[in-house]
């Protein structure tokens, strides 16, 4: 049987697109093949009613990507990009302290384990969902009772989940960050392939990024870099990042930099891998080795909180009233703010490699690919520590289906959603807002996977940037007829 293959790769200089998109044409079927180069790629096959109608299908798509600024190109002269992975943390053990490195002999009173399958860093904790994301690459949205109510299956292991507002991203390790504030998850940000990422932060739509050699790099809406400083460490785990600055822990400690120009605004050296970190208004925090190391906004040090072995993770009560800590041990530690311990309980599920409080709740998420709520009220970890602690609701992961991210339902009519457009300008595909009552002269923050110049799609919603741009919320449709 006659085939006919068209095979496009987009190959952008200064870390941008690196991927590919192949058709062909099987007597009446029609195979699409696209991904990052170098890679196999996700594989859709669709059957018509005769071959003229699938290589009529077949032209239609490539001929949406040549728009696009995909190439006609020859498989394997482009090598694939070196995305390289965060390695899960190592599991060495900090210097004994007093003689109490060993593991607590009362539970924590965990009130229920939900099961994600691997081991997970991603955690997000708002009023109405309880975020995990793990090293395959699932991400679910659980009520604060434990009932799943969202989830998505991301391309690669999933790094951290991070808030900007009423927005929702997902850092993974395929070098993208994804927006879930919709259906589909939506590539946001693409990083360069030259940054090793470790963690990420964002604040007001510019991306915080840090990385393997001790740097940090800034990024806009329209994926532009702004700035990127080198500290004297290595190996950046922590970054935090508010209206003045971002708030940077790596080999050789933290580092505070201008949220404008990148400026370095103070140092301060902590003993010691800088791993995890936790910001509150006035203060940031730190793990490094077997203590939580705490720092005003100014650069002046606070208290250090420690703990008996090497931290994974941190987190805080609100203003810092009381601070929170996760060993390699799988032990949870509570200090109050002047540095007093409250207690050490066993997590009973693994060590948290990322945690946060909310509403008298400690969350977790571990070793084990568990996300636990903890009871962290006064009563219950009294109770805890006489050996009384309720028993805990396990709950499997349901299955999740793989959805691309450049899949688009489509609408013709409009209804009460918001009109956008996708036009050149210059060598860039832009997006500005074409309803009524919007500025058409700013460009709107909008998925680069499926722009398309001189289509038309409806949103959910347009919210007004502080820096002069738009930024799309919620589900979109391309708008067809």
């Amino acid at each position: 049987m006659q085939e006919e293959k068209t095979y496009l790769e987009l190959s952008e200089s200064g870390g941008g697109s690196h991927k590919f998109y192949e058709a062909v044409v099987t007597g009446n079927e029609l195979t699409i093949r696209f991904g990052r180069i170098g890679e196999a790629g996700q594989r859709q096959s669709k059957k018509f009613d005769d071959a003229a109608k699938a290589l009529a299908e077949a032209k239609k798509k490539i001929n949406e990507k040549l728009k696009k600024g995909y190439e006609p190109a020859v498989q394997g002269v482009r090598q694939k990009r070196t995305v390289t992975r965060r390695a899960a943390l190592v599991t060495n053990t900090a210097p004994v302290r007093s003689g109490r490195n060993i593991p607590p002999a009362k539970q924590a009173p965990v009130l229920w384990k939900f099961e994600s399958g691997i081991n997970a860093f991603g955690i997000f904790i708002d009023h109405e969902r309880c975020w995990v994301g793990n090293e395959a690459g699932n991400i679910f949205g659980l009520n604060h009772q434990g009932e799943v109510r969202s989830k998505f299956k991301l391309p690669d292991g999933v790094k951290c989940i991070v808030a900007d507002g009423a927005w929702l991203y997902a850092g993974c390790d395929d070098g993208n960050v994804y927006d879930l504030t919709g259906k589909v998850p939506r590539v946001a940000y693409e990083i360069a392939p030259e940054v090793d990422i470790y963690w990420l932060d964002i604040f007001d739509s510019v991306l915080a990024v840090s990385d393997n050699r001790g740097g940090v790099t800034t990024i806009n809406h329209e994926d532009e870099s702004q700035w990127t400083k080198k500290s004297t460490g290595e190996r950046g785990w922590m970054v935090r990042c508010d209206e003045i600055g971002v708030y940077h822990g790596h080999s050789h400690g933290v580092t505070m930099y201008d949220w404008v120009d990148g400026k370095k605004l103070w140092e301060r050296p902590i003993p010691g891998q800088v791993l995890f970190g936790w910001q509150e208004e006035a203060f940031v925090y730190a793990c490094a080795s077997g203590c939580v190391h705490s720092f005003t906004k100014a650069g002046e040090a606070g208290t250090i909180y420690e703990c008996d072995a090497t931290l994974f993770s941190c987190a805080t009560a609100e203003n810092g009233k009381y601070v929170f800590a996760g060993d390699n041990r799988e032990a949870l530690y509570c200090f109050n703010e002047a540095g007093e311990r409250l207690w050490k309980l066993a997590s009973g599920c693994g060590a948290a490699y990322s945690m946060q409080f909310f509403n008298d709740r400690l969350y977790i998420v571990t070793t084990n690919g568990t996300l636990a709520c903890i009871d962290a009220s006064e009563a219950a970890i009294n109770a805890a520590q006489t050996g009384t602690v309720p028993t805990a609701v396990i709950i499997a992961a349901p299955t999740v289906e793989v959805v691309s991210a450049t899949a688009l339902e489509t609408t013709r009519d409009a209804g009460t959603g918001i009109v956008v457009e996708c036009y050149k300008e210059g060598a860039r595909l832009r997006v500005r807002v074409v309803s009524a009552g919007f500025d058409q002269t700013w460009h709107c923050q909008f998925p680069k996977g499926i722009r398309e110049e001189g289509a038309r799609y409806v949103v959910d919603e347009v919210r007004e940037a502080r820096n002069g741009f738009y930024r799309v919320f919620g589900n979109i449709k391309k708008l067809s007829g």
